[in-house]
């Protein structure tokens, strides 16, 4: 049996970049169910504070995760990224990073549509005939494109 695995990344405004990795992927942000929240609220478990609004629904304030669109409406979703909040902000390179895989897309193109949407180059790199360029979302959370 194989395990399934949910990436966390620590984030000052998950909501947000939780869109922008959605869009970045063309996966989707997984809706909330603002009925069972406010059934929280009332009996006690959860308040308001713990809350917000996003485009106009009611969340959790401190999280927000997105799963490839076919995978919407699966219980145990193979894969899946969670955006938390965190008290500090980044202050030195990750550890751990993804890669993005372009399936033939021009890596150059890419890099400029993601820069116009947020994100930084900040270097380009070459393994033998491999070359990637690696960037940073706008949080500065470093990833590759390849």
């Amino acid at each position: 049996m194989g395990l399934n695995i949910q990436i966390v990344v620590d984030s000052a405004s998950p909501h947000e970049l939780a869109d922008w990795w959605a869009e970045t992927l063309q996966w989707v942000v997984e809706p909330q169910d603002a009925d069972f929240i406010r059934s929280m609220i009332e009996q006690g478990y959860a308040t308001e504070d713990q809350t917000r609004t996003h485009r106009g629904h009611l969340v959790w304030k401190d999280g927000a995760a997105i799963r490839p669109a076919q995978d919407i409406d699966s219980k145990d979703p193979e894969r899946r990224i969670l955006f938390q909040t965190a008290p500090e902000g980044k202050t030195v390179k990750n550890r751990v990073h993804w890669d993005v895989r372009l399936d033939g897309r021009d890596k150059d193109e890419v890099r400029r549509e993601l820069e116009a949407r947020g994100a930084s180059f900040l270097w380009t790199a070459r393994q033998g005939p491999h070359s990637w360029h690696t960037m940073a979302d706008p949080e500065g959370n470093e990833f590759c494109i390849s």
